[in-house]
């Protein structure tokens, strides 16, 4: 069956045990495949891990699991992951710092920031002037200061007096930097960003780590997440055999309703960062307590008391969908040493540069 967006609306509206069904015969399929010591999961100690790693090890309990410590994981979730057996730790050659000073800070999504760098890299390339920060100076492109009309791919560009023309190519006006009209603000941002943070940090120790092995990843990964997810559930669907990296992605469907419902369901151990896994009420906030009938009631949203989503600390992905208290608001209370660290520049002993 052809993966599409209307396929993949069907597997999210299943019924968790389905799921559940479903993303075992992907497992086995994938195992089968490669062999027990032929993969690993990549487990990062967040809920989404857990609950993969815990599906796997039902059918495959030796199952070597892989952590990527970056150094950027909040304190409970590195301890959680060290109550696990078969787990190995892979590290990466850089630190944040370095990471950051070379390649920008991660914000919004992957290929938001990704669309940011590339952007500032061409305009400078173009030797326009970078940042636009005089408000005085208006463009007569819809009011916009000519690095943001560029972005947006207006031809004419006009600057004060002066007037600079750049005829865009095909290739330009397709590139992924011309179509993120949203965020063009970012173009103005007092510090670099950039997508290669993840990368460094992350991916490439497990890369190492898989070609020095031989074995093929099983991570976690669902389509509702980010459009790149549900872009590459489409193209690959769950098990990407054929791609250059083989990858298997079994909870692509899944929604993070189905994990906390699986965790209250079968009484599955997270780590303590998380808090309790309650019910959300109509305004979001958290309710009564999950008791078992209500964990049976799928209808029931739920949501957890402390952090909502782990990850590196630092990562500023998916912030900008964040309802109440957001990440950074939540560490301040929870971690305000890692808080004061985040928020102090590099000479003043924080991180940012």
């Amino acid at each position: 069956m052809a993966n599409t967006i209307a396929r993949l609306k069907e597997l999210q509206a299943l019924p968790l045990e389905i799921k559940i069904a479903i993303t075992k015969q992907r497992i086995r399929e994938w195992i089968g495949y490669y062999g027990v010591d032929g993969v690993y999961v990549s487990f990062s100690g967040g809920k989404d891990s857990t609950v993969l790693l815990d599906i796997v090890r039902q059918e495959y309990p030796h199952v070597q699991a892989v952590f990527a410590d970056t150094g950027l994981e909040y304190p409970e979730i590195r301890d959680f992951v060290k109550t696990f057996d078969n787990v190995v730790f892979v590290k990466p050659k850089m630190n944040f710092r370095q990471v950051i000073g070379k390649y920008g800070y991660p914000f919004i999504s992957k290929e938001v920031s990704n669309c940011v760098y590339q952007s500032v890299r061409w305009l400078e390339k173009h030797d326009v002037e970078r940042p636009y920060k005089d408000n005085a100076i208006k463009e007569k492109n819809n009011g916009m200061p000519h690095r943001l009309a560029q972005l947006l791919g207006i031809y004419e560009i006009n600057w004060g007096k002066k007037k600079k023309t750049h005829e865009f190519n095909e290739n330009e006006l397709s590139a992924p930097y011309f179509q993120k009209k949203k965020w063009a603000f970012l173009l103005d941002a007092p510090f670099v960003i950039g997508s290669n943070c993840c990368d460094v940090m992350k991916k490439r120790p497990c890369k190492e780590y898989e070609k020095r092995t031989g074995r093929v990843g099983i991570t976690a990964q669902m389509a509702c997440e980010s459009g790149l997810r549900e872009r590459n559930w489409l193209k690959n669907g769950c098990n990407a055999f054929t791609q250059k990296r083989p990858m298997s992605n079994p909870m692509s469907f899944w929604t993070e309703q189905d994990v906390l419902h699986y965790i209250k369901k079968y009484n599955l151990r997270i780590a303590e960062v998380y808090g309790d896994i309650v019910v959300k009420d109509v305004n979001g906030i958290s309710g009564q307590a999950c008791i078992a009938e209500l964990a049976d009631d799928e209808n029931v949203n739920l949501m957890t008391t402390g952090c909502h989503r782990t990850g590196c600390i630092f990562c500023g992905y998916g912030c900008h969908n964040e309802k109440g208290k957001g990440r950074f608001e939540l560490l301040k209370t929870t971690h305000p040493k890692i808080y004061e660290y985040i928020m102090k520049p590099v000479a003043r002993g924080g991180a940012w540069l």
